[in-house]
């Protein structure tokens, strides 16, 4: 009796010495710039204590949304960023099912938007006077590439034949458009701010002058994922959203949270960043689903996606911001 009591007990010990057994595992893929929420639970975990006794988060960072996408197909990591566009070619292209769960950015009326800038002297007065020139863009067949064609072609400009679109990347945009590499440019945040703090530059048109309400970044999971593990997702989301309340409640506190991951200096950030010339932000980051199935459908016109895709697919019941 006395070894079999002792084994009971030693066993007892043994499975208090484990919580990590109780503690599920969310790998986040993690991107920069703009998802404030993540870099507040990246650098500041001790305020959200849920970490560590509901779940436990592994940082994985990305150099954008394709990876990720990548990386849900090869189940590498099991909750990350996406784009409207990236979800629905990743369903599509690759079968990944995935669900939105919160929205990190957007745009609304009042909010920056993407926009398109020439030079001051620039003869070029509206889109129509784009035929025949050089248009830059981040990346040919990224997201913000669907607003472009579809304002070209509404003013009777072919993308295909009338234009030369030239990838600059967002960061090297403003240097393009002063070199006259590009007659036009896209210009984003923060990159937006620093040429506009230098003058020179004129805005010709914007994401939200051809598609309002834009939504940049969302926070998906792998629906497997979601499925074996509501209540850890469930929790995820809890302090995402505590988060953003963090992010807009004290901007100063951001702002070094903000630098400690991008190393960007405050100064810089503080040009813009939860300005009037940012994006908008939701205290919920409720997802926008009409929005994004607005931007499915134009990303299927322009022949970013090649079938049509319904955003109920990316709906998994109630588990999606906002969650307290």
């Amino acid at each position: 009796m006395k070894k079999l009591a002792a084994i009971a007990l030693a066993g007892a010990v043994a499975a208090c010495s484990l919580p990590a057994a109780a503690q599920q595992a969310i790998r986040v893929g993690w991107l920069i710039p703009a998802e404030e929420a993540k870099y507040w639970l990246m650098k500041r975990p001790e305020d959200f204590p849920q970490i560590g006794s509901k779940y436990k988060i592994e940082w994985v960072q990305f150099q954008g949304t394709s990876p990720v996408m990548q990386a849900f197909a090869a189940k590498a990591v099991d909750c990350g960023t996406q784009t409207p566009l990236s979800i629905g070619q990743g369903l599509i292209e690759a079968k990944v099912q995935t669900s939105v769960i919160a929205q990190h950015v957007f745009e609304k009326p009042g909010s920056f938007s993407v926009y398109w800038a020439v030079k001051d002297d620039s003869p070029i007065k509206s889109v129509k006077d784009l035929k025949g020139k050089r248009i830059g863009v981040s990346v040919i067949g990224a997201g913000v590439y669907a607003p472009l064609v579809q304002m070209l072609k509404k003013n009777g400009i072919d993308p295909k034949t009338d234009v030369k679109i030239v990838e600059t990347g967002f960061a090297p945009s403003e240097d393009a458009i002063r070199s006259g590499r590009v007659d036009i440019g896209v210009l984003n945040q923060p990159f937006a701010a620093r040429a506009e703090a230098k003058g020179g530059l004129r805005k010709l048109f914007s994401v939200a002058d051809q598609q309002p309400n834009f939504v940049h970044i969302l926070e998906s999971c792998r629906k497997e994922f979601i499925d074996q593990h509501p209540e850890a997702v469930k929790a995820y989301i809890r302090d995402l959203t505590t988060a953003m309340g963090k992010v807009l409640a004290n901007r100063d506190e951001t702002l070094k949270i903000v630098s400690q991951v991008t190393r960007a200096p405050v100064p810089v950030l503080d040009t813009y960043l939860l300005k009037a010339n940012d994006f908008a932000r939701d205290p919920g980051m409720a997802p926008d689903f009409p929005a994004i199935q607005s931007l499915l459908d134009s990303f299927t016109e322009t022949g970013l996606m090649s079938a049509k895709v319904s955003v109920s697919s990316f709906q998994n019941g109630d588990i999606h911001a906002p969650m307290k």
